[in-house]
């Protein structure tokens, strides 16, 4: 953050005792902590655990993860519920916390789920497509590059492959 986020200012680092350096505005005379997105996406299950959904939106031929971002006054698990009912119009029957991640790209903290759902998909208009996949199918379809791919791999490394090890 280099301007306050008020007045637009230039923001100095300035020392701040059991905090160290952070950005102060000399206009407002406030220190300016760090301001980012939050957000949620979620691996979405059957509820035998044994597909994935992934879905298509804004008209790109790639395979992502229901996501969207959380409003303010609202948990980041209500956002959940909340992106499913939109997203693909269900109810969740189980939610875990998978892990979290900064995405520099929209200046967004990600906190990633997974999710047992059961019920026919009713999308809404901001989804293009879907498609469910195989866990292990999953690996090859998911978009290249970016928090789908990133979440979806900890998720299949976390809870397909290491129960196959298992057996």
């Amino acid at each position: 953050m280099k301007h306050c986020v008020e007045c637009g200012n230039k923001l100095e680092m300035k020392f701040l005792e059991h905090e160290g350096m952070v950005p102060f505005c000399n206009n407002c005379n406030q220190y300016r902590f760090p301001i980012f997105n939050t957000a949620v996406s979620m691996v979405v299950l059957n509820d035998d655990k044994d597909k994935t959904l992934f879905i298509q939106q804004y008209n790109k031929p790639r395979y992502i993860l229901v996501a969207g971002y959380v409003n303010k006054g609202e948990s980041a698990e209500e956002a959940v519920v909340r992106e499913l009912r939109e997203e693909i119009g269900v109810e969740p029957i189980e939610i875990t916390f998978q892990k979290s991640m900064y995405w520099e790209k929209s200046n967004t903290l990600v906190f990633n789920y997974y999710v047992t759902i059961k019920g026919d998909i009713k999308p809404n208009h901001e989804v293009d497509s879907y498609a469910w996949f195989d866990l292990e199918e999953a690996l090859a379809e998911v978009a290249k590059g970016g928090l789908a791919e990133e979440f979806y791999n900890y998720y299949f490394k976390q809870n397909v492959k290491k129960n196959k090890n298992v057996l």
